[in-house]
């Protein structure tokens, strides 16, 4: 995954990877950063890359293998924590996500609250476009109605968790800029430290900085920054599991929030893939009905 956010998982951050398409041959440089790529031209070879086209070449190999989970669903829960670490509320919510497909603009991507009764059925539609802002709305059953989400609100908090509306949307590699800052350790592994500034309109971050794993190109954790460039959040992910001997999915996600001490955790049951969904399953006026 590149893609978190969330879009693999609650479609999330979020399916993990962009669909963009690989470049044909990776210099040198990527290569031996353990990214999987075609011989490049000696000539090619002998260029030294920049931290920008190492930092997107490597986006772009992490959405590569990302590529032709069709659809998926999962259930989850949504556990908020306090700044004191006490658990304050658990939800119940179903996901399911649409990739998209040659011809189409982005991934769709819904989430449905179940549990507890006062957000029982709320429900969230995201339409990820390649470049631009992308479409967002939410259904509210106390007011029986649905409600366009502006893209000057999707920075706010969603449903009083610690993730972001734009979080649940799909970071397409064109809508970031990149820039390789270093290797470094994680755990027991080694990860590609990666930072990317959003270009797209509205965001509530002024950059990102990634950290993936070699050699899966996971993201293991994301630290992200407010628009005064001050640390506000991070989210780590783990209990990683693969499908279809493929598509990696992390089963638990943890946000904290460094400036209120708060913290919201996402547990993921196990996902299903390639389940026939449609575009039918992902329309504005289908949302009431969940």
């Amino acid at each position: 995954m590149f893609r978190l956010a969330l879009q693999s998982h609650l479609a999330f951050l979020p399916r993990h990877a962009m669909t963009a398409v690989a470049t044909a041959a990776l210099t040198a440089t990527v290569a031996t950063a353990t990214l999987v790529t075609a011989a490049a031209p000696a000539q090619a070879q002998s260029a030294p890359q920049s931290a920008e086209e190492k930092g997107k070449a490597i986006a772009v190999e992490a959405d590569k293998r990302d590529t032709g989970w069709v659809d998926s669903r999962a259930s989850l829960k949504m556990i908020l924590g306090t700044k004191d670490g006490q658990q304050r509320a658990v939800r119940e919510l179903d996901s399911k996500a649409l990739e998209r497909t040659q011809g189409t603009d982005g991934d769709k991507s819904l989430i449905v609250f179940r549990a507890p009764k006062d957000v029982q059925n709320t429900a969230l539609l995201t339409y990820n476009h390649v470049t631009g802002n992308d479409d967002q709305w939410i259904y509210l059953p106390a007011l029986k109605r649905v409600k366009r989400i502006a893209s000057a609100n999707r920075s706010g908090p969603f449903m009083g968790s610690e993730f972001a509306y734009e979080d649940f949307a799909a970071a397409e590699i064109e809508k970031f800029t990149y820039k390789w800052l270093k290797d470094e350790p994680c755990g027991q592994m080694t990860c590609h430290v990666i930072e990317r500034v959003p270009t797209y309109s509205n965001s509530g971050y002024a950059r990102q900085v990634v950290w993936m794993d070699q050699p899966e190109l996971r993201v293991q954790r994301v630290d992200y920054y407010d628009k005064r460039n001050k640390l506000l959040k991070t989210l780590t992910s783990s209990q990683w599991k693969q499908y279809e001997n493929k598509f990696w999915r992390a089963h638990d996600m943890n946000m904290v929030n460094h400036q209120t001490g708060k913290t919201t955790r996402l547990t993921w049951g196990p996902f299903q893939l390639k389940t026939g969904l449609s575009p039918n399953d992902f329309t504005e006026t289908s949302l009431a009905r969940q």
